[in-house]
């Protein structure tokens, strides 16, 4: 792990007390459009520097919250498989503790490992994919291991109707089909009606939450690799990541952020705010 010059903001340092463990994964390779989500997560934990603690919506300080903030992973540059297997090691390494691993990322291809990892320890695991893409390609030019085609992979690993999927708005004809037929699929419901039926038929069993920043709009999130037109703003997505509270989340990510991509620091601050509402959503 490498530290990093910052926490995420009320991360603490005793490791013993901490319920969750953040770990920046700054995981570009796959990324097809515009690269540079190695960046996301220094600029995430800068940007989470201009919150408060507390948020109103949920009347909960972060402060309260036992997490720690662990660094980065160090990944050799341009080395998939390489990379996919520090991850694993690392998510190991947090859920043999009893503690709850929440990744900041890096390209979305970074679930992949954590959710193999996820499958082993909870049989009965679904997953809830907040994201513009379907990312349901069986191979991206070529290759079977990318962003595109991470959740084709985690559908085949856990079981199609455990993947639950909420404000998709592209999709090849093929993995259109593909959800429509096969997966938990909430096409043409506004994000936080999708969450909250989602969230109804997932009580009780262990989630692992994977939210792509790019389910927001590009005018709420405009640094993100491959934008979409057409969803929701940072008010709606702010709404419904906190209506992942009640859930038994046993692990989450946050991915595709790419601070060079984007104007000042508006994406990397809701990104910020996001993971705040989602740590003390899914710690309560």
């Amino acid at each position: 792990m490498a530290l990093s010059p910052l926490r995420f903001l009320a991360a603490g340092s005793e490791a013993d007390r901490a319920r969750a463990v953040l770990a920046g994964v700054p995981l570009d390779v796959t990324t097809s459009y515009r690269p540079g989500t190695r960046f996301a997560p220094a600029a995430i934990r800068q940007a989470s520097q201009a919150l408060e603690e507390f948020s109103p919506r949920l009347q909960r300080c972060l402060a309260e919250v036992p997490f720690l903030d662990a660094g980065d992973l160090e990944l050799p540059p341009g080395d998939v498989a390489a990379g996919l297997g520090l991850i694993a090691t690392h998510i190991l390494q947090v859920t043999g503790q009893g503690r709850v691993p929440v990744t900041l990322g890096g390209e979305h291809l970074l679930t992949w490992p954590v959710v193999q990892v996820m499958a082993a320890r909870y049989p009965d695991l679904a997953v809830l994919q907040l994201d513009a893409h379907a990312d349901l390609r069986a191979e991206y030019m070529g290759h079977e291991l990318s962003h595109a085609t991470v959740m084709y992979l985690v559908g085949r690993k856990i079981g199609w109707a455990n993947l639950y999927q909420v404000g998709i708005r592209s999709a090849t004809a093929e993995e259109w089909d593909l959800a429509r037929k096969h997966t938990r699929f909430f096409p043409g419901n506004a994000l936080t009606q999708s969450v909250v039926l989602a969230a109804e038929e997932l009580a009780g069993r262990p989630v692992y939450v994977s939210i792509d920043i790019d389910v927001a709009d590009p005018a709420a999130a405009p640094g993100t690799g491959t934008p979409e037109p057409g969803g929701p703003m940072a008010a709606e997505l702010l709404e419904a990541v906190c209506h992942l509270h009640g859930l038994k989340v046993v692990g989450m990510d946050l991915v595709e952020v790419s601070p060079l991509a984007g104007p000042g620091d508006i994406t990397a601050l809701l990104a910020a705010k996001v993971l705040r509402e989602a740590l003390l959503s899914i710690l309560a």
